[in-house]
């Protein structure tokens, strides 16, 4: 036995030290377990169950064509939609599955936009905010094309931002594949597109590049007109309805509360973009208010620059889709810009982690992560902030082989015909012979909820599930009643829709 005697005083060997990509690998896992462990936690709203009753069938022509008469979105999200069926079936785990990979992908996708820009720590602060940030987490959970539009719309600012500093003609192919994967995931990705455009092609040492890369994007974008034309903005008629100036309010509100983050009222939002603030000004006035030495200045350069283009696609995001509402083609809608909050996020984190912006920055950064990340974990834990429970509601329906009507409002049509099988729209004009009628809905309710929908009902029950409410109606023997008649007395303030099961005898 022997041993290698030490010098006095020297120290023993250091550990091993932690690879230095394990921040990148904890916020993706970080990421993973905030988007995947609650996947079903949430019951299908409208547009979700949607897809997998009208929209999803065997033939992918068929959906393609359901897409086109029933859709605004561009093609890519229901491909891979029909995809995700075909294989994992029409659960709502398999449904959201996609979205959520797309959600986790975003992670490293913006840590390499912040690292461009701003170095290890922009890239860190920005990966932490996309992770925990509750729209992105939201749309992360929810079976349409938004989760898509996110992760697409990241690459493509990813390669812009690869292109403009070295353009060479692989990284102008991989700009022009990046834009079209966008511009096919999500028609407003057009607006973040143009900014980068504009920004190439003025350019003297971009320009050539830019047009190369640009060609096959617009080649693109003229190959969905057709599709576009038959869409025809089918279903967008609630955007013109809700207030312009509140759906400005509500872009920022969603930021940073998420999708559903109303209830939780003003002083919420308050109290979460108070830090948000305090990056964005801390470092802002360290970036532009105080300027540098001349010294510092090339080497702050890139980082400056960075943030104003990260400024300037976040605006067009936005900018843009409000001078088209201006001027009467109204489709700006708070979720439709979502995209353009990564550019926003990695901005905040440029400007929070600028050196001289000093601990008072990270400390900001730190309290507005920590923010998110409480309010992602409220989404959770409280029904009053996740979507319309309607998939519970189903379940409370009592199984019966009495014939019967249930009524609802649009909200909750194709929810119900998700999770109860067999459900299917009344035509109008139509009458049935039923013995019980299931009112369904949400507040504000009418004044006549509760009363008999015909002579011969008794109202059996009343149940509140989360906020939507049943009233159960039953009578002795069947009762001739027109679609228009239980049309009127559905319960809700709101669009009426009326399903019947297969076997109910339906007369006109």
């Amino acid at each position: 036995m022997s041993a290698v005697a030490q010098p006095a005083g020297a120290r023993p060997a250091a550990r091993t030290q932690l690879p230095s990509w394990w921040p990148l690998a904890a916020l993706i896992a970080l990421a993973a377990l905030l988007r995947l462990t609650t996947l079903d936690l949430q019951s299908f709203w409208y547009d979700e169950a949607f897809t997998p009753v009208h929209v999803l069938h065997p033939s992918l022509a068929a959906t393609l064509r359901a897409v086109s008469r029933t859709e605004n979105s561009p093609p890519l999200w229901y491909l891979l939609e029909w995809l995700d069926y075909r294989i994992l079936g029409s659960g709502m785990v398999a449904l959201r599955l996609p979205s959520a990979l797309a959600g986790i992908a975003t992670v490293p996708v913006v840590w390499a936009i912040g690292e461009l820009l701003g170095g290890r720590r922009a890239a860190i602060a920005a990966a932490a905010l996309v992770a925990v940030n509750p729209l992105f987490v939201w749309y992360s959970q929810e079976a349409r094309d938004y989760g898509l539009f996110v992760l697409t719309g990241a690459v493509a600012i990813l390669c812009f931002l690869r292109l403009r500093e070295q353009p060479t003609a692989r990284r102008a192919g991989a700009f022009a594949l990046a834009g079209v994967l966008a511009l096919t995931s999500h028609y407003f990705a057009v607006f973040l597109l143009a900014a980068m455009a504009v920004w190439l092609l003025a350019g003297r040492a971009t320009r050539r590049a830019g047009l190369a890369a640009l060609a096959p994007i617009g080649v693109a974008g003229l190959a969905l007109l057709p599709l576009i034309s038959a869409q025809g903005g089918h279903g967008t008629q609630w955007i013109g309805r809700w207030p312009l100036s509140e759906r400005l309010q509500a872009i920022p509100q969603y930021y940073l509360t998420g999708n559903s983050g109303a209830p939780l009222g003003h002083g919420v939002e308050l109290l979460l973009a108070l830090p948000v603030l305090a990056a964005l000004g801390l470092g802002a006035w360290h970036m532009f208010a105080l300027p540098p030495s001349r010294a510092e200045w090339g080497d702050e350069a890139p980082a400056r620059a960075g943030a104003g283009t990260m400024a300037a696609i976040a605006l067009a995001g936005v900018g843009l889709p409000l001078l088209l509402a201006l001027a009467g083609a109204d489709y700006l809608a708070p979720r439709n810009v979502i995209a353009a909050m990564i550019p926003v996020t990695v901005l905040i984190a440029l400007l929070a982690t600028w050196p001289r912006a000093g601990v008072a920055g990270l400390i900001a950064l730190a309290l507005s992560a920590a923010g998110f990340l409480t309010i992602t974990l409220d989404v959770d834990l409280s029904p009053r902030l996740q979507r319309g429970n309607w998939r519970d509601l189903a379940r409370t329906l009592p199984a019966s082989p009495l014939p019967r009507a249930v009524t609802t409002v649009e909200l909750g049509s194709a929810p119900l015909e998700y999770y109860v099988p067999g459900l299917h729209y009344l035509k109008p004009g139509s009458v049935v012979d039923v013995r019980e009628v299931l009112e369904t809905g949400y507040r504000p309710l009418r004044a006549s909820a509760g009363e008999p929908p015909a002579p011969g009902f008794q109202l059996l029950e009343k149940r509140d599930i989360d906020g939507l409410y049943v009233y159960r109606f039953a009578a002795a023997a069947p009762v001739r009643v027109s679609e228009a008649d239980l049309r009127r007395h559905v319960i809700t303030r709101a669009q009426p829709e009326v399903l019947v099961p297969g076997g109910v005898t339906v007369a006109r």
